[in-house]
């Protein structure tokens, strides 16, 4: 009987420089060096994490952006991750924390126009602030936190959201329970809401000038899925007597938008609803 000369195929070594795209793991680096304590880097700070030098992070960055992995963040030098990385891997997905994800989100409505962000949620006739970021309005004895809950018909987040649900909806939830004049400004009559509601829906945002607390305007955009249902309430805060409701509304509305739009993908591919976000 013959012995059976034949040699085994070799093991390849994974780990041998040959059998390696540098390029690629170079590029993995660059996106590793991202994290959710600091989602937003210039162009120096991510060589230093990635460990490479400028130039190659450079072109690693720009090839990054291209392919929609990574993006500029608006006329700043920054950059940040975008949801298409979030494509690599679904499993990891379904558990994302959003309000992590959220987080940096409002951070970055918040500056010289704005004095906080908030995300809200409809729970019976009221808004429930499941996250917020308040750099200010202190002085206005504003006091919104995580948990919080305001009447819907007097807020921006209510009216952003009650906008895109059927208009039977609309009533049984403006009627369940007494609408109160918060304010001066505040709006309660039925009819006058509904009519409201219509011009939101119009137009995309809602906008509350002083109807909640005196001394601060407000403008809200709903988050939608995809089939155009509300999931949640996005908005922006500001003291009335420092900035003038066309120019609030000329300088907050687009980036709100911008924000809805990209949590409206993220709590979409996540498989996730907005509500988890306040679990804890």
């Amino acid at each position: 009987m013959t012995a059976d000369r034949t040699t085994p195929r070799q093991k390849v070594d994974a780990t041998s420089p040959k059998n390696l795209v540098m390029s690629l793991a170079k590029g993995f680096q660059v996106l590793h060096a991202f994290t959710s304590d600091e989602p937003e880097l210039v162009l120096a700070e991510v060589a230093r994490r990635a460990e490479l030098d400028n130039a190659t992070t450079f072109r690693l960055l720009n090839t990054l952006v291209m392919l929609s992995y990574v993006q500029r963040v608006g006329d700043t030098r920054r950059f940040r991750l975008t949801l298409k990385c979030l494509d690599l891997g679904f499993n990891a997905i379904a558990r994302m924390d959003l309000r992590g994800y959220a987080r940096p989100i409002l951070r970055g409505l918040v500056g010289e126009v704005n004095e906080a962000a908030s995300i809200g949620v409809l729970e019976d006739a009221e808004i429930v602030y499941v996250e917020r970021i308040q750099a200010g309005l202190t002085r206005l004895g504003v006091d919104v936190r995580i948990g919080s809950r305001v009447p819907i018909h007097s807020t921006a987040i209510g009216h952003a959201i009650l906008a895109f649900l059927p208009r039977d909806t609309q009533v049984r939830v403006l009627k369940a329970r007494p609408r109160v004049k918060l304010t001066e400004a505040t709006l309660v009559d039925l009819d006058a809401l509904l009519a409201r509601l219509n011009e939101v829906r119009a137009r995309g945002y809602a906008v509350s000038d002083q109807e909640t607390v005196p001394g601060l305007r407000v403008i809200a955009v709903p988050i939608l899925d995809l089939d155009g249902v509300p999931l949640a309430g996005i908005s922006v805060a500001a003291p009335a007597l420092r900035i003038g409701l066309t120019q609030f509304v000329d300088l907050a509305t687009r980036p709100l938008q911008a924000a809805a739009a990209e949590l409206s993908r993220a709590i979409q591919t996540s498989g996730s609803s907005v509500v988890q976000m306040s679990a804890r």
